[in-house]
């Protein structure tokens, strides 16, 4: 798949590096910083182009007339806009999709269509992290918390204490402890590496655990790795930009939310946007400030600025003064590591929640979500079964008898309004819904092919 990424700031640096990975993908980024495009193509094998993103010359050098698919992800909502309206009317591309930041343009009615700005697709990284947010607030002790099928069915990560029922137990025990329910662990990380899970694995205090349960069922499967957390009522948000004012007002409603945030006129505009938020002017990395808001009693706190370095800070500082659960957005996965190492307890990254958004769109078969986990070494996968027994190398099957990839596991179907935990005698029939559990996605393309339909197959 020829694909066209415009932009290589840390997003687009992110989409470049993931697609490129992948063999079937020939990549060009168009960028007007030269310097960056080259320090981009002296790590990826990609094509790079220097000049204007939305300019019809650059575009046409950078190869739009023969594209499959083009990414605007530059950090101007206009220019990404245009891009993909020069890309369909001069190139007739065939896939479109933009990045926009701004919520006027994102709730604009009848503006997103071929007759229009013909956008197929449009991805805020901003809205991505605070639903992201959201759920890990929903969940208290989730490590990750991942949607599939419209939010019927979630992937969790949690971390294994000795609280939880199930640690040091056998994982067939499972069903004894909680026999009503129906979920399935699909992966383990123990000491950084996977474990491919069985009947006979034995949970272990300190292991990362995945596993996928209806909603509705997630806090009696969290029960089982570690001692169920009290809601969380009091949010401190530092920094009051798109993500920081996007997550006060999510929740607002539910919990005390209070923003603190550097620019007063910031801070004038977002307490005007807010109906219950407090918005308070000060430095979220000032120890006076925060013992005078009563950091020790906040359940958690969000530091959501653009600087990843002041994110860092103060929420080590608020973990040091007392708070129970500290998140930082972060945007270099080498400082994600050592900081989920130290006292941060989630970083978050928008690079690797953005990009489940493009996988999706950019995957062969009929892939319907993507999930990118463990800073991009795992990935979970949403994929619907076409065809006819024959005509697909999964459909009419048992699970224990189509051939996956290594280190791959099929952890639930979605069948119409019915949800199946997936066992190995479970059979795969003609539109499921496959989730589907990755822990090494170089396999990823072998596992495309599982769910391309070819007529000529037998």
């Amino acid at each position: 798949m020829k694909i066209l990424i415009l932009g290589a700031g840390q997003v687009g640096s992110s989409a470049a590096y993931h697609l490129s990975r992948e063999e079937a993908n020939e990549v060009t980024v168009v960028d007007t910083r030269a310097n960056v495009l080259r320090e981009l193509q002296d790590r990826l094998d990609i094509r790079t182009v220097v000049g204007h993103a939305a300019f019809p010359e650059v575009l046409e050098r950078a190869g739009a007339g023969d594209i499959d698919i083009i990414i605007a992800l530059t950090d101007a909502d206009e220019t990404n806009m245009i891009a993909c309206q020069v890309a369909y009317t001069l190139f007739h591309t065939p896939t479109k999709i933009a990045r926009i930041r701004s919520a006027e343009y994102m709730n604009a009615k009848d503006l997103f269509t071929q007759d229009a700005i013909p956008v197929d697709v449009r991805i805020s990284p901003e809205q991505l992290v605070c639903e992201y947010v959201e759920q890990l607030i929903l969940y208290p002790g989730a490590l990750q918390v991942l949607a599939f099928a419209n939010g019927r069915v979630h992937l969790v990560g949690a971390r294994a204490d000795r609280d939880g029922l199930l640690v040091g137990q056998r994982i067939a025990t499972l069903k004894e402890h909680i026999p009503n329910t129906e979920g399935r662990i699909a992966a383990i990380y123990r000491d950084g590496k996977s474990l491919q899970p069985d009947g006979d694995t034995v949970i272990q205090e300190g292991d990362e655990v995945f596993f996928i349960a209806a909603r509705q069922d997630i806090r009696v499967f969290m029960s089982e790795m570690r001692k169920l957390e009290d809601p969380v009522r009091r949010v401190v948000i530092a920094g009051g930009g798109n993500i920081g004012l996007r997550l006060a007002l999510a929740l607002e409603q539910t919990n005390q939310v209070k923003i603190i945030e550097r620019d007063p006129k910031r801070a004038r505009h977002i307490s005007e946007q807010l109906a219950k938020a407090i918005v308070l002017v000060g430095d979220a990395a000032d120890e006076e400030l925060l013992l005078e808001e009563n950091v020790d009693s906040v359940d958690v706190f969000c530091a959501l600025t653009n600087a990843e370095e002041a994110n860092i800070l103060s929420a080590m500082l608020a973990k040091r003064l007392g708070a129970h659960k500290v998140m930082a957005l972060i945007n270099r996965p080498s400082y994600a590591e050592l900081v989920e190492s130290s006292s941060i307890d989630i970083a978050i990254s928008p690079q690797q929640i953005t990009i489940g958004s493009l996988l999706a769109h950019v995957r062969h078969g009929d892939v319907v979500k993507v999930h990118s986990l463990r800073r991009g070494a795992a990935e979970a996968m949403e994929a619907v079964a076409h065809g006819k027994e024959g005509e697909s190398r999964v459909v009419g099957k048992k699970i224990e008898d189509i051939k996956l990839p290594q280190g791959t596991n099929i952890v639930a179907l979605i069948r119409g309004d019915q949800v199946i935990i997936a066992h190995h005698d479970t059979v795969i029939e003609t539109d499921d819904h496959v989730i589907l559990f990755m822990t090494d996605r170089r396999k990823i393309e072998s596992l495309e092919k599982l769910f391309q339909v070819d007529v000529s197959f037998v």
